[in-house]
């Protein structure tokens, strides 16, 4: 059995790196998200146009790692407090949102968000979106698995 999580939050190589080798994860998958443009390519989409967001697919098995876990994950590998950015990159590409596949995965995210809030882990309002998937298109081959392939694995980062 799996299930799907869809996550931006910054630059897609990254994001993934963090989500690929933990235990539960099938496998994961980078792309577009939340855009009107269909098919969008990555230079389309860095153009800050399109409003896709780089988001990392996860297949996971939920037995294994459960979908609030890779939400716990996702607050603390980026700043949900910057609109439109993560460190040096700018733009709405680079946003940070969930993007959820079910009722049930929409209210574990908003009960998260909330915990966040609760938890006043940041000093400036969470800015995070939570919108239903819509529009997800495969990154190109290159950006798949881009850190695993150079080297740096999630122990590097």
């Amino acid at each position: 059995m799996s299930e799907i999580a869809v996550f931006g939050a910054g630059c897609f190589w990254g994001v993934e790196e963090r989500f690929r080798a933990l235990c539960g994860v099938n496998g994961t998958e980078v792309g577009y998200c939340g855009g009107e443009l269909p098919s969008p390519t990555y230079q389309e989409v860095c153009t800050g146009t399109t409003n896709h967001a780089e988001v990392v697919k996860i297949d996971f098995n939920p037995s294994e790692v459960s979908y609030k876990e890779l939400l716990d994950l996702f607050w603390v590998s980026h700043n949900p407090t910057t609109l439109n950015r993560q460190g040096p990159d700018v733009g709405t590409q680079y946003r940070s949102v969930v993007f959820y596949t079910t009722d049930e995965q929409r209210h574990i995210a908003q009960a998260s968000l909330k915990e966040q809030e609760d938890l006043k882990r940041f000093d400036l309002p969470i800015v995070t979106q939570i919108v239903e998937l819509n529009n997800y298109f495969a990154a190109e081959e290159y950006h798949q698995k881009y850190l695993y392939k150079k080297g740096v694995t999630s122990c590097g980062l």
